[in-house]
This record gives structure tokens, sequence and C-alpha cells, in this order.
């Protein structure tokens, strides 16, 4: 069940992959490709790059790339240097670049020299933090060259149980946390869910467009595609129309995504009247999937889309659905063969079936902690055991499902409203595209769901038309006080609403 044969250091991988497979494509975007031969050719010579900067074993580097095969290359050349790599969004605000690269202690940066003119004109830059750019014309700093100036020096094995990553979180309560995580459970986790349940193998044509620096796109679009076998195209960035076209135009076979790649997927389908072709396989994570956005995909795309939960604390994945007609749509599946799941209440006693309550669970994928915040640490990590703040309840045949999180539960009068709840109602209307719900303030009620919707193309907004349809499915108090039309919903790389951010602007725009 477990393929407990991949779990091993990335130098001994990446080599027995290369002997493998050879001219075999491993990854490739809209400008280059790399065979796993030259991937471990590549990597190696980017290594004894880094170490030739003053690099030492368990220092950190940061990647701030667009998808792309430079950023593959960064990200296994540091991995086998037995260094940790600090994956950051290329789309990343100065000041969250600032703030991650003085809290993860990074030495180098591997990125674009737009990026670099912008850190060092607008940002106090440690002057001990050196910047690679991928794209510098000097002779000897030119990446591409860089790669492939072969070294003959032979590297050490990487310690798969050391910290190897530092991921931060999506940040949708606050300031993001630096995530301690290590090989070993990021391969745990391709061993036990994409490999086994997902079907992920040598014969994979993957199409994804899942940002690099997010957990779930590092395990299975880096890792995964590495462990096993199998080939890759990276999307600069999600467009739904450049997926239908490259689905026409090559034969892909597997397409991960997030919930709202998948809804768009959907409606732009429906709108043209386009298909996915060769897709045999889609996967999702990173946020809740509607059961009714499920059912859709697969009825209009006949093709089956996967949906499983798992968040970065836990290197990607808890729980996933597997193939065949016993899922539960609507549920993010079954527990990970070899992960511990429980689901508690506020006395840390288990509920019983159908009962909603913290999800817990323990694993060789549970990350070691938070980097430098041990306190943070102390608070979710007891016994072994990481407590998510993820609101959960499991059937009598196991099947778990995710109803809302503890932090973002709204409580009405003493009455608790999960969002999820109001927005799976809401998307059902058929003049809405999406939707996202939070609770504002009150001063009689402590707190009110207000929702902002996003209307398909063409139709006129009616908020009391909205509060209509809602009142068949709602109770009252769920209904929401406040509904409001907007262009964007703010989400993270992983599709997880930021429901902070809609809270902030509204309140800016009422004062």
């Amino acid at each position: 069940m477990i393929r407990k044969e991949i779990i091993q250091p990335i130098n001994d991988l990446i080599k027995k992959q290369a002997e493998q497979f050879k001219d075999k494509i491993a990854y490739a975007d809209e400008n280059e490709c790399v065979s796993y031969n030259d991937l471990e050719i590549e990597t190696r010579n980017l290594s004894f790059y880094l170490s030739s900067k003053n690099l030492n074993s368990e220092e950190a580097v940061s990647i701030i790339l667009p998808n792309s095969v430079n950023w593959i290359i960064s990200c296994f050349a540091i991995i086998r240097l037995g260094c940790l790599v600090v994956p950051m969004s290329y789309d990343s605000a100065l000041s969250e670049i600032d703030y991650k690269l003085n809290d993860s202690n990074t030495k180098i940066v591997i990125t674009t020299n737009e990026i670099k003119h912008k850190i060092k004109s607008k940002l106090d830059l440690n002057p001990n933090i050196q910047i690679i750019t991928v794209d510098d014309e000097i002779e000897n700093l030119n990446f591409s060259k860089i790669r492939k100036i072969n070294h003959k020096s032979i590297l050490l094995k990487d310690d798969i149980d050391k910290p190897c990553y530092i991921l931060y979180t999506s940040g949708t309560t606050g300031q993001p946390k630096g995530v301690l995580l290590t090989t070993r459970g990021m391969l745990w986790v391709i061993a036990s869910c994409w490999m086994p349940i997902a079907g992920l193998n040598e014969n994979s044509k993957v199409l994804s467009p899942l940002p690099l620096f997010h957990s779930y796109a590092l395990n299975l679009c880096v890792l995964g595609v590495l462990a096993s076998g199998a080939s890759e195209f990276l999307l600069p960035k999600f467009s739904p129309i450049e997926i239908f076209t490259k689905a026409k135009q090559e034969e892909f076979n597997f397409l991960p995504g997030v919930p709202t790649m998948f809804h768009y997927l959907l409606s732009t389908g429906k709108k043209d009247n386009l298909t996915l072709s060769n897709i045999k396989r889609c996967v999702s994570a990173g946020a809740i999937m509607p059961a009714e956005l499920n059912y859709n995909f697969e009825n209009y795309f006949n093709i089956e889309l996967l949906d499983g939960y798992g968040i970065t604390e836990t290197s990607t994945m808890v729980t996933m659905n597997w193939s065949g007609k016993q899922r539960n749509m609507g549920s993010c599946g079954l527990p990970l063969p070899g992960m511990s799941v429980r689901i508690i209440d506020s006395n840390g006693l288990d509920v019983k079936p159908s009962e909603e309550g913290e999800l817990i669970c323990r694993g060789p994928n549970v990350m070691i902690g938070y980097f430098k915040k041990q306190n943070e640490t102390n608070k979710i990590l007891k016994n072994g055991w990481y407590y998510t703040g993820d609101l959960a309840k499991q059937d009598q045949s196991g099947f778990i499902t995710i109803t809302g999180r503890l932090k973002e539960i709204i409580i009405r009068g003493g009455q608790n409203i999960s969002p999820t709840e109001i927005e799976e109602v809401i998307l059902k209307f058929p003049k809405v595209l999406d939707c996202a719900v939070v609770g504002l303030k009150h001063d009689q009620l402590g707190e009110v769901p207000a929702a902002f919707i996003i209307l398909k193309e063409g139709e006129d907004f009616n908020e009391e038309e909205i509060k209509k349809f809602c009142e068949n499915e709602l109770s009252n108090y769920k209904i929401p006080d406040i509904i409001q039309k907007t262009n964007l919903i703010p989400r993270t790389g992983s599709g997880k609403t930021m429901r902070f951010k809609l809270i902030n602007d509204y309140e800016q725009k009422k004062i």
C-alpha cells in the first residue's frame, strides 16, 4: 500500500530516477524542459555553485520565482546541499518578502532581476544576504550556464529527518508562521497518498497550474513528480482557457487544482462548450470541495475528481477520497494509511459518529514545529498530536467532512454559524459565480454573517433575491445580514479564503 521505496534521500532519489528514466522529460515550462538525466546533473552543479557562495549546510535559501524549470532546479539543488528551502510567491508584497527573509535567516535569494531591483531599492536588506538572478546577463553569473558547468565532487547524503523546508502558513488569520518540514514527511505523503490513492505514476503526464511555493504543489508537483517518475508541464499561473488549450494540444492525463480552479473550469467549459480531452484524473486539495461542485464537474467532463484535506503543518495531506463509487462526495475522504485521526470535543474526548468536533492528527508527516516560535508550536503540538483548529465530523463508515474552522466560526447571539455552510447555499444560486462569507462585528449580537459575491457575466445584483433564496435552505439566524457584490475574493495560493482581508476592506470603506 505505502510506497516505502521512494522514501530516501533526495540525492539518492534523483540519481536513481536519472538511471532509470534517462532522457525522459521530467519538467517543462513555456521556455524549456529538463530530462531526468539533466535534472541530476544540473541540480548537482547548482549545489556546488551555492556552496562556493559560502552557503553552509542547514542555512536557508529563498526562492522567489514564477513557476518554471528554474524553480525546480533551484529547489532540488538546495535540498541536495542539505540546506533549507524557503519558497515564496513571486507576487509577494515587499513587506511579506522582508518579513520572511528576516524570519527565516535567509542567506541567499534566487529570483529575477525585476525582484532583485525592488528588493535592493525599497528594502533595508541585510548586507550578508546574496541575491542570484536567473536572468543575469553577466557571463559568469548566467544561471543557465551555471546549471551546465560540471563538477566532479561527490555530494553527501542529505538527512531526510532534518528540517529541509520552511513553508510559511497561508496567513488567513494574520502574520505567517514558518512551518518546519522534513523530506521524510513530504515523501511519506507521496508514498501513502498521491501514488497509491490518486494514481500518480511514471505514465502520468501532469498539467499543473498550482503555485509551486505552496505546500500542496511542492509536495505533489515537485517532489511527487520526481518520486513517481512522471512528466509535468508547469503553467505560469492558472488560466481556464490555457488549460483547455493545453489539454487539447497534448496528451496530459493528470490535473491537480484547488476547488476555485475547478469551479472556473466548469463555468468556462459550460459557457464555451469545451472539454478536457485526455485528462483522466483530477485531484483537489487546499480548501473544502463543495459536494455540488464535485458532482457537476464529474457529470459535465466525465472525469473523476478526487478531493482531500490537508494543511501545510502536515506536509499537505491528512485525508483523501479513493477512486470508485464508494466515495462520499462532500466529505474529504478517509485518513491516509498510517495516519491517526481523532475528532474531539472541548474536553479532549472523542465525539460520537456524526457529531462535530476539532480534528487532530498524528503521523510521520506532521511538522517539526514553527521556526523560532516554540510557544506557538506548543499550542498546537501536544503529545505528538497536531491540533488543526478545523471542525469536522465523521460518519459510520469513517468518511470525514470538514465543517469549518474554530477561529472562523461566526457567533451570532450565542449561535455558532459556519461560513462554509452559507457559502455552499449561495453558490447554488444560478446568478452567483463565487462567494465568501465572513463575520462582521455587531453591537447587540456580537457578530453577524455577511456575504461577498461575484456574479456571473451579465447578471444583475439583487440582495433581497439572494436572501429569499437562502430562506429555503438556511435557518433564519444563518441568513446573511449583509450581501455585497464584489469583483475580487482574496484567496491564498492554496485557494483558502482570506476572510480577514474582506473584513478589513469592508470596515475601512464603512469608515
